[in-house]
């Protein structure tokens, strides 16, 4: 997987807790304990909740390997409580309907949310450098954003299209996030996967 894909893939503060869990046998990558458990315990999904998706990550990404390494490298993945987001953009139908039947045999998966794009090859046209400019922009804003609590959002951004995944405390908050996404500069559109913190669907 190539550094763009795998910088666009995981969301703000938590590739700390993936590095943790997955890295810690990779010099200079790892993060302490009681930062990692500080991290998980301010986010609504909590720790258990973030192990739980890492481990479904760690699954998710060993079965894609195994099936076809071009659909490791061109979709994103994206997790918060067991909902998968998937986005990026592949050349086949049958490599988007596999990423997706690959992710619900990953035990803890609750919801695929399908936002692979299918692109005939040379079609697409990706700024992966402007994309990460708009996943990092709006990262800080919602960092510094008094009014949001960030770390319980997944960003992701393709060819432009936004793609916000994780859990707002009210709709306010939801409509600021959303808003605040949509006044960056080359955004095309924002695709809003965000629950409120006391939707039902969080519920098995």
């Amino acid at each position: 997987m190539g550094l763009d894909v795998v910088f666009r893939s995981f969301p703000l503060i938590a590739t700390a807790v993936a590095s943790s869990v997955l890295l810690s046998g990779c010099a200079g990558m790892v993060v302490g304990a009681g930062a990692t458990a500080g991290v998980a315990a301010v986010q609504e999904r909590g720790f258990g909740g973030t192990v739980d998706d890492t481990k479904i990550r760690a699954d998710i990404n060993s079965a894609w390997i195994k099936k076809d390494g071009e659909m490791f490298r061109k979709v994103d993945l994206s997790i918060y409580e067991g909902r998968v987001m998937l986005t990026g953009i592949v050349k086949k139908t049958e490599q988007r309907d596999d990423a997706v039947s690959l992710c619900w045999q990953a035990a803890g998966v609750r919801q695929v949310i399908n936002e692979i794009q299918v692109v005939a090859e040379g079609q697409e046209f990706l700024d992966y450098s402007h994309d990460t400019w708009i996943q990092q922009k709006l990262q800080t804003i919602l960092l510094f954003d008094k009014e949001v609590k960030n770390v319980n959002y997944v960003i992701d951004v393709v060819a432009g299209v936004v793609y916000v995944l994780g859990l707002a405390q009210d709709q306010a908050e939801m409509d600021r996030v959303i808003a605040q996404a949509s006044d960056i500069s080359g955004v095309k559109r924002v695709v809003n996967h965000i629950l409120l913190k006391t939707d039902p669907h969080r519920v098995e």
